[in-house]
């Protein structure tokens, strides 16, 4: 991105279609800028009465009709960028919006295409969004569940960014008590016991716990959870991912090693996306498999070092067989050697409805063992619910917002620093310098969830993601 300004962004005019790619009802083509006057000219033949859709025929550069459609003008600074903007709301057809993009291009001097995320960077630089409500508009738009949509709403809203703020807020108020007593340090014990300095710190403590809960909540919501089914081959596992996805999306055989690679899906449990993958059956003995199953079972353990969840599928209908035991321990012994320290594994025991009046199997009746069958539902609801615990996730309360793995990082900061801050502050003779400076990163790293502290790269790599016209 060019940069000819201080800010860091150009201050070029810019356009975009701003609807998907594709054919449909109708398309958007929208331009932002310090005076879009000449080009609202030459598309529109009139100037347009400040947001009022107007409809009229959107003219060519020989006067010809390209189309008949809305024009709406918001001039600056009420308007999503903050700057002049136009857009002009036309029939979706792909090549009539490439014709009005191009005559854009040709109407107004400096005018250039927009980069992904231009206009929305411009509304954060603009002071029209902070930087959460910012990375909130692309969680909107590409939210996969109902409550991951809901919740990057209440994000744009700026209920995340409130939050921080009021963080913010009493984190300043402390500060500034603190730095004023640096310049009277023989008032320094005085000081923590009249200005309650440890109280209001505890009070600081528990908001960002409580806040930090809520941004990993929603931070799961945004990125879902990464499940890998394991186990030896033909023990259910492509009809347990069927089962949970309810389609068969899986082939199902009898025949050991029908799945080759990995399959996946992703389903929602309460709102929360998981990407389950359906892996290839693992042998103890590799020289047993073809070539193609040999490469399908490195591709299964790859997935499973990835994983942040891992389901050890287990059959019930095999168990005691000295060949399908071994197996079974040696899947165990590399399971804890290559998953990572701290994802859970849960031990799922399936084929229940071919035991056939059997008793089950010592290792089936642990606490934390699930007995189902994926043939005929059970113990899949007690599977889902295991997930979200594994996945960390609690009823999702009123108020939830979205948040990102880069906030929830900041939260952790934040709280490292206030920790600190308190330890400094439970020295009778702590030196109350650390105490500020404790206080004054706490601050920094809140603030860069809003962005009221944020480099340049930063800023680059988040707009970045966003699509083009948005």
């Amino acid at each position: 991105m060019s940069s000819n300004s201080p800010t860091g962004v150009s201050p070029d005019p810019i356009v975009a279609i701003a609807t998907a790619p594709g054919r449909g009802a109708v398309g958007i083509v929208r331009a932002s800028g310090a005076d879009l006057s000449a080009l609202i000219q030459a598309l529109c033949g009139r100037p347009l009465v400040p947001r009022q859709a107007t409809l009229l025929p959107f003219a060519g550069q020989q006067g010809e009709t390209l189309d008949r459609g809305l024009a709406i003008h918001f001039p600056a600074p009420h308007s999503y960028t903050g700057e002049d903007v136009l857009e002009l709301q036309a029939h979706g057809g792909p090549v009539l919006l490439q014709l009005l993009l191009a005559r854009c291009l040709q109407s107004q001097p400096g005018l250039r295409l927009a980069e992904p995320g231009e206009f929305t960077q411009r509304a954060f630089l603009n002071d029209k969004l902070d930087l959460a409500q910012a990375e909130a508009v692309a969680d909107l738009i590409d939210a996969s569940t109902e409550a991951a949509a809901r919740s990057a709403a209440l994000s744009l809203s700026g209920e995340f960014s409130n939050t921080v703020h009021q963080l913010a807020q009493g984190m300043v108020r402390l500060r500034m008590l603190v730095e004023a007593t640096l310049d009277f340090p023989e008032e320094e014990i005085d000081f923590l016991e009249k200005a309650d300095a440890r109280g209001q710190l505890n009070a600081l403590e528990a908001g960002v716990l409580a806040t930090l809960g809520k941004a990993r909540q929603g931070a799961l919501l945004r990125e879902g959870l990464q499940v890998v089914i394991a186990g030896q081959p033909n023990v259910g596992k492509s009809s347990l991912l069927n089962a949970l996805a309810g389609a068969e999306l899986a082939i199902v055989t009898p025949i050991a090693g029908t799945t080759r690679d990995r399959v996946s899906q992703t389903i929602q449990i309460e709102g929360v996306p998981l990407h389950v993958v359906d892996t290839a059956g693992i042998r103890q003995d590799p020289g047993a498999a073809d070539e193609v199953e040999r490469i399908g079972m490195q591709r299964s353990w790859q997935a499973i070092t990835g994983a942040d969840a891992v389901l050890f599928l287990h059959d019930l209908s095999r168990q005691g067989r000295p060949d399908y035991d071994a197996g079974e321990l040696h899947i165990a012994q590399e399971l804890a050697r290559c998953v990572a320290a701290g994802v859970p594994v849960l031990q799922l025991y399936n084929k229940a409805d071919m035991l056939e009046g059997r008793d089950l199997p010592d290792e089936a009746q642990a606490e934390d063992a699930i007995v189902m069958s994926a043939q005929t539902g059970q113990g899949l609801d007690t599977l889902r619910q295991a997930l979200l615990a594994a996945a960390g996730w609690q009823t999702a309360p009123e108020g939830l917002f979205m948040a990102r793995a880069r906030h929830v990082r900041a939260l952790q900061q934040t709280l490292q620093h206030v920790q600190q801050a308190q330890a400094h502050a439970a020295q009778r003779d702590g030196a109350l310098d650390l105490l500020a400076e404790e206080l004054r990163l706490a601050h920094l790293a809140l603030c860069s969830i809003t962005g009221e502290f944020s480099n340049e790269d930063l800023l680059g790599e988040i707009f970045s993601r966003f699509c083009i016209g948005k």
